[in-house]
C-alpha cells in the first residue's frame, strides 16, 4: 500500500501499535506528538518526524489519530478540512453530538471515517458474530460481556471523565459497540459505576462500571467492565445463550469457543485461534481500512455511523449512572 501517505498523531500505546500495521503495508508515515515520544518512535520505525501537526498533515492521504478522547474531533475535522481520510481511535468522541458532527463532515466532504472499534477484529468475537448471523444459537434472548484490566494509571488522562469519560466511554465501549453489531440498535441503557473515577488515580486504584442494554430485537445484553488492581491480567468473555444453544469464551482460560446444547452440534466453532496467534487485530483492522481508503476492496466491518452509535450508548450510559435511572435512546445515530 505505497500510496497511502499517513500522518499518525499521537505518540503513546497505541500509535505504537498502530505503526506496525502501517510499516507492514509499506505506507510512508509522519509522526506528530506534543511531547518527548515522537523521536524514539519514528526511529525505531522508520517514520519521518514532523515539526508540527499541521506539517504532519498536510498533503497526508490518510490521518490517524491516536490522541488522548477529548482531543479526537478536533484533530479529525482538521484532518478533514486538510482533505485526509481519517482513522480515528476508539472514541470518536467524548459526546455524541461531537461524534455526529465528525461523522457529518467525513460524509459531506465524500472522505472516509473509520473508528477504531478493534474487537470486531479479535477472531473470537469475528466468529460469534458469523454463528449469531447464521443462527447457529437460534433467536438469541441474553448476552453478557465482561472486560478486565489493570487501571490505566500510565497516562494521568485515562482517570479524568473530562478527558476519557471513565471507564463506561473509555473501556466499555468496545463491549458496547459489539453488542449493538451483534443484536442490533440499543433502545435503554441502565448502568452503574463505583471505585476510583477521578483524576489522579492513585496506585491501586479500582473502578469498575455494569450496563444493561435493551435491544430493539428484544435482546437484554448485561456489560461489565473493570479496571483492577495491578498485575491483574487482562481478561474478556462472554456468554451468549439462545434457543438453539450457549456459546461462551474466556481469553485466558480458552482461546476458542465452547458451544452446550447447540442442536447444531459444536462443529460450527471450531477453527478459532487465541487472539495472540497469527495476525494482530491490528494489523487485520488497518489493512482493511487501508484497502477502503485506497479504493479497494469491499467496505470495512465498521463504520463511521458504528463509530457514533457507539458513543450515544456510552453517553446514555454515562447519563444513567449519574441518575440512577435508566436512560431511553429514540432514533436512529445516522
Amino acid at each position: 500500500m505505497a500510496e497511502l501517505d499517513v500522518a499518525l498523531i499521537g505518540a503513546g500505546g497505541i500509535a505504537r501499535t498502530h505503526l506496525p500495521a502501517w510499516t507492514a503495508l509499506r505506507a510512508h508515515v509522519r509522526i506528530y506528538a506534543p511531547d518527548d515520544r515522537a523521536p524514539a518512535l519514528a526511529r525505531e520505525f522508520g517514520a519521518t518526524l514532523a515539526g508540527t501537526r499541521e506539517e504532519a498533515i498536510a498533503g497526508a492521504t490518510v490521518v490517524d489519530v491516536c490522541t488522548p478522547t477529548d482531543t479526537h474531533p478536533e484533530i479529525a475535522l482538521a484532518a478533514l478540512a486538510a482533505g485526509a481520510h481519517v482513522l480515528c481511535e476508539k472514541p470518536l468522541a467524548l459526546t455524541t453530538a461531537d461524534a455526529a458532527l465528525v461523522a457529518g463532515t467525513a460524509r459531506a466532504a465524500r472522505l472516509r471515517l473509520y473508528p477504531g472499534h478493534v474487537v470486531r477484529f479479535f477472531p473470537a468475537y469475528a466468529r460469534l458474530r458469523d454463528l449469531v448471523a447464521d443462527g447457529a444459537l437460534g433467536r438469541v434472548a441474553v448476552a453478557r460481556f465482561t472486560r478486565t484490566g489493570r487501571y490505566p494509571t500510565w497516562s494521568p488522562w485515562f482517570a479524568d471523565p473530562a478527558r476519557s469519560g471513565g471507564i463506561l466511554v473509555d473501556q466499555m465501549i468496545h463491549d458496547f459497540d459489539i453488542a449493538r453489531w451483534l443484536f442490533g440498535e440499543v433502545i435503554r441503557v441502565h448502568a452503574h459505576q463505583r471505585g476510583h473515577l477521578t483524576a489522579p488515580a492513585p496506585d491501586g486504584a479500582v473502578a469498575s462500571g455494569t450496563a444493561v442494554l435493551t435491544h430493539e430485537s428484544g435482546v437484554i445484553t448485561q456489560v461489565v467492565g473493570v479496571w483492577a488492581p495491578p498485575n491483574t491480567p487482562f481478561r474478556t468473555t462472554f456468554h451468549v445463550s439462545g434457543t438453539g444453544g450457549t456459546l461462551s469464551h474466556d481469553s485466558l482460560d480458552s482461546p476458542g469457543l465452547r458451544v452446550t446444547g447447540s442442536d447444531r452440534g459444536a462443529a460450527g466453532a471450531e477453527g478459532i485461534p487465541s487472539g495472540d496467534f497469527g495476525e494482530s487485530p491490528y494489523t487485520t483492522q488497518i489493512a482493511e481500512f487501508a484497502a477502503a481508503f485506497a479504493g479497494h476492496g469491499p467496505e470495512p466491518r465498521v463504520s463511521a455511523t458504528d463509530g457514533v452509535a457507539a458513543v450515544r450508548i456510552a453517553e446514555a450510559a454515562v447519563a444513567s449512572a449519574r441518575t440512577g435511572q435508566a436512560v431511553p435512546l429514540e432514533g436512529s445515530p445516522a
